[in-house]
């Protein structure tokens, strides 16, 4: 998440040759949970969202260079535009299908866009004009998505699954800013976290696809929340906006430890590389990608192995 208005000064800069995108590509440190710098600082826009990794291992994330992209890094962290998104569409969050397919969130025109990776041809899988602006999105094993749905002035937001023909429903309503949303490896809990609020929720997750039984897993004190992703044991990994940290939390939510970053505001966090125990996380304040190696694969990662 990131503000328009924040976003335009960031662009605006970086035409106007205010802002470099010359930075040092610093290794990645076999360490565990010590992050460094993976692509060029504003390299992306402020608006730097949505990092997937597809089945084959390479890394994208939304607003290369200027709103509207998509943009694919490769395993050095070189950044180029991978698509650009129809006139007045930007993306947020990003997900793959077992099919390749890529789902992206285009929050200002309410769609899940869909882009077929061998074509790169871009349509509107599915749209939702009652939705404020679908942000992050989750994928489950049969290809389901879930978005969150916040309304920032309003402090408001909500869930909606989106099946594999695109038929939308509305799992809940009137709830805080939702934005960060994953499904756990057995796909049984489904998180959602409120940034505002600064509350994460888990619900039980049917074989249909229908959300139950909310309780809170865990609420932080200070500073803000944006994406997350599940690894392999069910510990979600969240992005702390403002703090500068992504935090792990157990599933019984149980904060495990705290992962500094250089930059202050992460937006989102993926899983890839060979072994899929390569987190990558977009910095709004910074316009790039940071990286750490963690201890157990990614979800996603794995469930595209299968």
């Amino acid at each position: 998440m990131s503000t328009t208005f924040s976003r335009f000064i960031a662009f605006s800069l970086l035409s106007a040759g205010f802002i470099s995108l010359s930075a040092t590509h610093q290794p990645v440190s076999d360490e565990l949970f010590k992050s460094s710098v993976f692509t060029p600082v504003n390299g992306f826009t402020s608006g730097v969202e949505g990092p997937a990794v597809d089945k084959s291992g390479t890394l994208y994330a939304v607003n290369f260079a200027k709103e509207g992209t998509i943009g694919q890094i490769t395993p050095n962290g070189q950044a180029s535009v991978f698509v650009e998104l129809p006139a007045g569409s930007v993306g947020n969050g990003i997900r793959f299908n077992k099919r390749g397919d890529m789902f992206i969130a285009d929050y200002p025109k309410h769609n899940i866009l869909k882009i077929v990776m061998g074509t790169k041809q871009v349509s509107v899988f599915a749209n939702e004009p009652r939705m404020n602006q679908p942000n992050d999105i989750a994928i489950d094993s049969q290809d389901r998505l879930y978005a969150s749905d916040p309304n920032w002035k309003a402090g408001t937001g909500n869930i909606w699954r989106i099946d594999s023909d695109g038929k939308i429903t509305l799992l809940e309503a009137n709830m805080g800013t939702t934005n960060g949303i994953e499904v756990s490896p057995n796909n049984k809990k489904l998180y959602v976290n409120e940034s505002a609020q600064r509350k994460v929720w888990a619900y039980d997750l049917s074989s249909g696809g229908k959300a139950s039984n909310k309780r809170l897993l865990i609420e932080f004190p200070d500073f803000g929340m944006d994406g997350m992703r599940c690894d392999t044991k069910g510990n979600l990994y969240i992005v702390r906006h403002g703090k500068g940290t992504v935090a792990k939390i157990s599933p019984a939510g149980k904060l495990i430890q705290e992962i500094k970053l250089t930059g202050k505001r992460p937006t989102n966090i993926a899983f890839g590389g060979k072994d899929g125990r390569t987190a990558y996380v977009t910095l709004q304040d910074q316009g790039n990608l940071e990286t750490f190696r963690v201890d157990t694969p990614g979800r996603e990662w794995a469930m595209q192995q299968k």
